[in-house]
């Protein structure tokens, strides 16, 4: 009888006007109608993401065209028609969310007592809908329940993203499963109760990226005064744990998401008012060493390093034949074991804080009771500051293996590792002895396993024979790829036909086919008349075969039958950059949030090459038509016949037979055939311009100097005038800020001198934050003189200049 009186009460109940803020236990809000906070900041209502045509309840901001949704309530329970409508439950006093049916989609749940109370729903101008009493007033605080402490994907100025510890409430953010849907994912961001709490995120219920505990001032992850325009703050007793984010300008409009869909998975965005649109503020991960234990135990992520993974000082590989190859995994163990007795400790400076899974701390605590406390303790590894502020204080210490170290840039704080007496200088002669010839029997060892390596591998490519057949007998052992035979390959390219044909290389014709399946593909046929042979064509089919990187394009396989030589690869719908940017048409497809997205998929692409990769690889062809676009828009770097592969701390090399691109290539590598990880970079820094301006580096004219892309870009950084480089179709879509910091980025890969460049390292992050750079020296060939008149000293008159990949030799 209750519930009937209660139905009957609901079709009763007058429609909300969509001017209001509140809603009352009269009132209901149906599907078209909508809260709005006092200030007109946010909406609350129904809304169908994307392309779905289920309606979800929502709030989102109410000025930005572009509905930005901040928060869901049925996140799992979606509406399937406009039936559905949001009121106050008069007998428990809770916020319900029904259709017609009166079926229950969604309800909040109050822990606080209910009776003799007059609830009221308001839409506040922070984005949190509370539902209060209201006996308390419009300024209270006692809200019976709020929005803010379940949030969806998005964490909003004064959220609390951590836990109530008297309910148990967990504010975590959970990652929508599409952009249509939005309902949780897998993918979530929250606090960890460790003893050291600190915020981590999960894929699948791994921990994949981690912020690092608080230290007083910052998330010991995070690079100092490096996002000046947000406020970060910790808070911890026995009631609550828990940070939250702020904006410096009070009036500005920010916000931090979980995108699961995007490069970058958590994202800060702060609204522009003058380009009407969101700014990407930044992103986590910011560098390749944010992923969570990238480097193994004991083991420090270094982007200026190479590898990029480095073992502590006194500490060594596990497994060294794994490391060579590029698997940290086992990450590193002390030279010397711990003796727990007479141990001493090590200060390392700048490190990201350790994962505090396994740790203890005590606030009241000085540094010199900690360093007791560590030493008292045979399992303790390392200890530091709770609080670095005022000198220190309290005490954090680590056991066992110390995992997920990065180097910050910037980085003052210092934590203090322990180290065995013998490693720090002990008399212990003995036991130096013992340490002096494992290290000698060590490395001899791995000199055996490296000769017999590299005499394998000369074996293996000797024995690598130009017939199919020779290729399937050591497919499962040198290639690791799929063979194609040759009637297959016609089938899916209907005989080569020019129809199938999407273009031409430097090395031949690439045409479109359909496998059996289904399956599309591109083949690449090597023309016989190309400069590439044998030697080239065996160099892309095995190195390939072996990378493995959303930015690189994927070899699916290779087929050598009679004189056909053919690799497959993976389809790209979009074809290659250079039939973008230097099209009149299609390069207004590429507004400027895509050409930057590309650009940083590219830098993370090579970086793989020069430093993630099992050998360092030098690309020495990089240009625009080498890099493949899938029908996302992520770029994939292509084309590997000239690469070249470096081992151990090998960067350069130097060869007679210069080959590339006119155009791209390095100044020390066109003149006097020397390569390495720069002169990829001086590629990467053409690449970038010619994305920016929309400009071909080869033949581009200006009417008022000789100059050339490089030397125009030079002029107009010295005067003061950058923007007059910028392509004129970005139109509203430029961000300023994110193009001038992409044409100092490419002023300082093409400097002149290799050693003034960076790494890609430095590149990606320099793209991915907003710290200070040098200012760029004078580029090299920065006019058409220098190109054709002086650059090029040994080309004979027969030399092409198409924009084909070319050869250059030498004469000495």
């Amino acid at each position: 009888m209750k519930n009937l009186c209660f139905i009957l009460l609901c079709i009763c109940f007058s429609k909300l006007s969509s001017a209001a803020d509140t809603l009352s236990s009269s009132q209901n809000i149906t599907d078209g109608n909508s809260l709005v906070s006092p200030g007109g900041v946010f909406q609350l209502g129904f809304f169908s993401p994307g392309s779905s045509k289920s309606r979800y309840l929502g709030i989102w901001y109410k000025n930005i065209p572009v509905q930005t949704v901040v928060w869901v309530a049925n996140r799992g329970t979606p509406i399937n028609d406009s039936s559905g409508h949001l009121m106050i439950n008069t007998t428990t006093g809770a916020l319900v969310l029904l259709n017609n049916n009166k079926t229950v989609f969604w309800s909040s749940n109050s822990t606080k007592q209910t009776q003799n109370i007059s609830p009221v729903v308001q839409l506040l101008d922070n984005g949190n809908l509370i539902l209060r009493d209201e006996k308390e007033g419009a300024n209270s605080e006692s809200y019976l329940w709020q929005s803010f402490d379940y949030p969806s994907d998005t964490l909003l100025p004064g959220m609390k993203l951590g836990w109530d510890l008297r309910t148990g409430l967990n504010r975590r953010l959970t990652a929508w499963k599409s952009p249509d849907d939005p309902s949780p994912g897998d993918f979530i961001w929250e606090m960890q109760l460790h003893n050291y709490p600190e915020p981590a995120m999960f894929r699948a219920g791994k921990e994949f990226l981690r912020s690092g505990p608080w230290n007083g001032v910052l998330f010991s992850g995070k690079p100092a005064k490096a996002l000046p325009a947000l406020n970060f703050s910790f808070f911890m007793d026995e009631n609550e744990v828990y940070t939250t984010i702020g904006m410096v300008d009070k009036s500005a409009l920010g916000r931090m998401m979980l995108n699961l869909t995007a490069d970058y998975y958590r994202q800060s965005w702060i609204w522009s008012e003058a380009d009407r649109n969101w700014t990407l503020y930044a992103a986590f991960p910011r560098d390749p060493c944010d992923s969570y234990a990238k480097c193994g135990g004991n083991g420090n992520c270094m982007l200026s390093a190479s590898p990029m993974c480095q073992c502590l000082d006194r500490f060594r590989p596990r497994s060294m034949e794994k490391w060579s190859l590029n698997n940290f995994s086992l990450g590193c163990e002390r030279k010397t074991p711990l003796r727990c007795k007479n141990d001493g400790f090590v200060t390392y400076t700048g490190l990201k804080l350790p994962d505090t899974t396994h740790t203890w701390i005590d606030k009241a605590m000085n540094l010199k009771e900690c360093r007791a406390k560590c030493l008292s303790n045979c399992s303790c590894s390392a200890y530091t500051n709770l609080d670095v502020r005022g000198g220190g204080s309290g005490c954090a210490i680590w056991f066992d293996d110390l995992v997920d170290l990065k180097q910050i840039p910037g980085g003052d704080q210092d934590i203090y590792i322990k180290i065995s007496a013998a490693e720090l200088g002990g008399k212990d002669k003995k036991w130096k002895i013992g340490v002096i010839v494992a290290s000698a029997v060590a490395v001899i060892l791995a000199m055996f396993l490296f000769v017999y390596c590299y005499i394998l591998r000369l074996r293996r490519r000797k024995s690598f024979k130009g017939t199919q057949n020779n290729i399937e007998e050591q497919k499962d052992e040198d290639l690791e790829l799929p063979l194609f035979d040759l009637p297959t390959i016609e089938a899916a390219t209907n005989k080569f036909s020019i129809n199938n044909k999407l273009g031409e290389g430097g090395f031949g014709p690439v045409y479109k086919g359909t496998l059996i399946d289904g399956k599309e593909i591109a083949v690449k046929r090597l023309s016989r008349s190309s400069g590439q042979g044998m030697k080239e064509f065996k160099n892309e089919v095995i190195l390939i075969a072996k990378l493995q990187h959303r930015n690189l394009v994927k070899l699916l396989g290779c087929c050598i039958q009679g004189e056909e030589k053919l690799l497959i690869y993976e389809y790209m719908p979009n074809k290659s950059l250079d039939s973008f940017i230097f099209d009149e048409m299609r390069r207004k497809l590429l507004d400027w949030p895509k050409r930057f997205h590309i650009i940083c998929g590219i830098a993370r692409g090579l970086l793989y090459l020069h430093q993630d990769s099992r050998l360092r690889i030098i690309h020495r062809d990089l240009k625009a038509s080498n890099v493949l676009l899938d029908r996302e828009m992520n770029p994939k770097i292509s084309d590997f016949g000239l690469a070249r592969t470096f081992g151990g701390d090998q960067t350069e090399g130097n060869t007679n037979r210069v080959v590339g691109t006119y155009g791209y290539m390095a100044p020390e590598y066109a003149v006097e055939g020397q390569f390495s990880v720069k002169s990829d970079v001086f590629s990467f820094g053409i690449l970038l311009l010619e994305l920016i301006s929309g400009k071909k580096s080869k033949g581009f004219y200006h009417l008022n100097h000789d100059q050339n892309l490089i030397g125009n870009a030079w002029r107009l950084w010295n005067g003061g005038r950058p923007l007059e480089l910028i392509d004129e179709g970005f139109g509203e879509s430029c961000n300023l800020t994110e193009v001038l910091r992409c044409i100092h980025v490419s002023l300082l890969c093409v400097q002149q001198q290799p050693d003034d460049r960076p790494t890609m390292s430095s590149v990606v992050q320099m793209l991915c934050s907003e710290s200070a750079l040098p200012q760029p020296k004078e580029p090299g060939f920065f006019s058409e003189k220098d190109l054709v008149g002086g650059g090029f000293p040994f080309l004979n008159n027969e030399a092409s200049y198409n924009g084909l990949t070319i050869s250059l030799l030498e004469a000495r």
